[in-house]
């Protein structure tokens, strides 16, 4: 447990609420200025709201931030050194090392985000103040957001001490044993439960739950929870590790039906679903074009809100971390912290060749190195979500920067080498300029030969490296929701309703229907890619691969990335580099990171992260994840 602060609310909180205090000459007052004592909060609404606004600070930036939890899957890795990343990707995460772990997840921040919803719900179950309405909706958030912390701490760590007691400098014991997987569960959605019938009739504002949103935590908790990694006899057979494990009531369900589990899943999606007014584009009878289909991926990364975004698309996040320009925060600059260094951007978190060949081809076939024609030309007809994605060499971008546009007039990522006369009419090898050995910032060139391109605003009017962006983090996503029904359907059984609902999602995005004739592993195979793809950099595949079990073949994979070359054709006479097919043959090589680089290794200790030994040693009554 983590020491106790004494409660009391910010003066800059309440300015959020347009709340001003007099001046006091009474300079004996001992009172503290920049505070406001606790028996006034819960009085007055708008001190109330003010608090209540607080508690969405457990957000942080969402997952926009310079690091990013993509970097410990196979969707890409970080750029640069020295940041606890590897510690995690190498398996080499202990209680005392863990490595890096966002605020969002971390242990300690999370109790204290939760020690304050518990503080408002206390309070507002019986409301002091004279606006029923507006306690109702404060108490539904409150449990909503008590809900959503607690649920990263489950799928982070497994099972947790679940605490609703507010402790206080005169209680004797801070201790609390970890309660069992299921308790948890059960605890989180009847959050979600209470928060969607207070929410119920509320409307939707950007940044703030809602009935949805409690409705789709429900449904991914309760997919997470029917999952092998959370199946104890299903996850014992595939983890020795699992097996040896003295205390499997903290990772899962260790009896039940499973299949019961699976049906609460699937009703809990369908709750979701229902709420039709929050689908974009899903009554599609045939695919889109794939230009069509690109820019609605697009506007759907956007949240909407975006100049060169269709902002219907906002329909579909149900949930979403927004940033303006009233505060420098670091969620505003996804842009600079990705983009290409030729660009001046930093290639934070640059996507990797195993997930670019996991996009398939335009007609539905799988990418493969070995098809001579797929080879030759593999950015060429690919599912257009591969191109809203990821920036890949040839790809168009914004206008270069004043002092780099004259090497780049045609605004083209530039990832390989290629072949250039020079002044003196010889044949020269030029680096492209957002590579590692550009003339521009090659310390933040990407390692793999790709730059994220999602989230990130193609508004030339947003120069990225200095210039932030409004694009929200999507925390809930009605996609999101139409996914775990179909998984729940797959796993129940139910293949025709699954593809139904994945064609849905595969119209949209310009790509064709899934054959009836796929079913069973094949068609969860194929709905596996399908959520990989369409929530690329959200936060999920992370906890997809863990519940799943296929972390191994999957996120314990060494980084892939691109080698490209470009020969001038006989004739051609270039001087000035630009992607043409018709100056230039490309050859492409895929290659693995040097192992001195990162050096990928999967344990199944990994599978939870361990709880910190300072945490450990302060709450003797937890007992260590598996394998730590």
């Amino acid at each position: 447990m983590r020491t106790i602060k004494l409660f009391y609310i910010p003066i800059s909180a309440l300015l959020f609420t347009g709340l001003l205090t007099s001046c006091n000459d009474d300079f004996v007052n001992t009172k503290p200025l920049a505070e406001v004592p606790k028996e006034l909060v819960w009085t007055d609404a708008g001190l109330a709201q003010a608090f209540v606004n607080d508690l969405y600070n457990g957000f942080g930036q969402g997952g926009f931030n310079e690091q990013m939890l993509a970097s410990l899957t196979d969707e890409s890795m970080f750029t640069h050194p020295g940041r606890g990343i590897n510690t995690i990707t190498e398996s080499r995460s202990n209680p005392a090392d863990q490595g890096w772990i966002v605020d969002s997840y971390e242990y300690g921040n999370m109790y204290k985000r939760i020690r304050a919803t518990n503080i408002a719900i206390e309070n507002l179950i019986t409301p002091k103040f004279n606006n029923e309405a507006l306690a109702k909706q404060m108490l539904g958030e409150a449990y909503f957001l008590r809900a959503y912390y607690y649920q990263q701490l489950l799928r982070f760590y497994g099972a947790i001490p679940l605490i609703t007691k507010i402790y206080t400098l005169e209680d004797t014991d801070y201790t609390a044993a970890r309660n069992t997987y299921e308790e948890c569960v059960n605890f989180i959605v009847k959050d979600c439960e209470q928060a969607a019938t207070l929410l119920s009739g509320v409307a939707k504002v950007d940044g703030r739950t809602s009935e949805a949103a409690a409705l789709a935590l429900k449904a991914r908790v309760l997919l997470y929870a029917a999952s092998d990694l959370h199946d104890v006899p299903t996850a014992k057979t595939k983890s020795s590790t699992i097996s040896a494990y003295a205390n499997p009531e903290l990772l899962g369900y260790v009896s039940g039906s499973r299949t019961e589990r699976w049906q609460k899943a699937k009703a809990a999606a369908k709750a979701v679903l229902d709420k039709s007014e929050l689908a974009y584009k899903l009554n599609l009878s045939e695919p889109v074009s794939p230009s069509e289909g690109r820019a609605n991926y697009i506007a759907l990364a956007m949240g909407g809100n975006s100049k060169i975004a269709d902002a219907d698309a906002k329909r579909d996040l149900i949930l979403g971390r927004f940033f303006n320009d009233l505060k420098d925060e670091g969620g505003a600059y996804v842009g600079r912290n990705n983009g290409p260094n030729g660009y001046h951007n930093w290639a934070g978190n640059s996507p990797t060749q195993l997930l670019v060949d996991d996009y398939e081809t335009l007609s539905g076939e799988k990418f493969n190195w070995n098809n001579s024609v797929h080879a030759a030309n593999i950015y060429t007809n690919r599912d257009p979500r591969l191109g809203a994605s990821i920036l890949y060499d040839g790809a168009t971008w914004k206008p270069r920067t004043d002092d780099v546009k004259k090497r780049d007039p045609a605004n083209q990522i530039q990832t390989g080498q290629y072949e250039v006369i020079n002044d003196k009419g010889a044949k020269v090898i030029q680096y492209g300029l957002d590579t590692r050995n550009s003339p521009v910032e090659d310390w933040n060139g990407s390692y793999t030969g790709y730059y994220m391109r999602k989230f990130v605003d193609a508004d030339p009017a947003i120069v990225d490296q200095n210039t932030r962006q409004r694009v929200p983090w999507p925390v809930l996503r009605y996609t999101e929701a139409v996914l775990n029904y179909a998984e729940a359907c797959l796993e129940l059984g139910e293949d025709a309703e699954a593809r139904t609902w994945l064609n849905k999602i595969r119209f949209r995005s310009g790509m064709p229907a899934i054959d009836n004739d796929e079913s069973g592993q094949k068609l969860k195979d194929r709905y596996r890619n399908e959520r990989r793809v369409e929530l690329a950099y959200e936060e999920h595949r992370f906890f997809d691969t863990r519940r799943w079990m296929n972390a191994k073949e999957t996120i314990g994979r060494q980084v892939t990335l691109i080698n490209i070359f470009g020969t001038l054709k006989a004739g051609k006479l270039v001087s000035l580099y630009q992607y043409n097919t018709d100056n230039y043959s490309y050859s492409y090589k895929v290659n693995t990171i040097a192992p001195g680089i990162e050096n990928r290794n999967w344990l199944d200790k990994m599978y939870f992260i361990s709880i910190h030994r300072d945490e450990m040693n302060r709450n003797t009554k937890l007992i260590q994840n598996p394998g730590y």
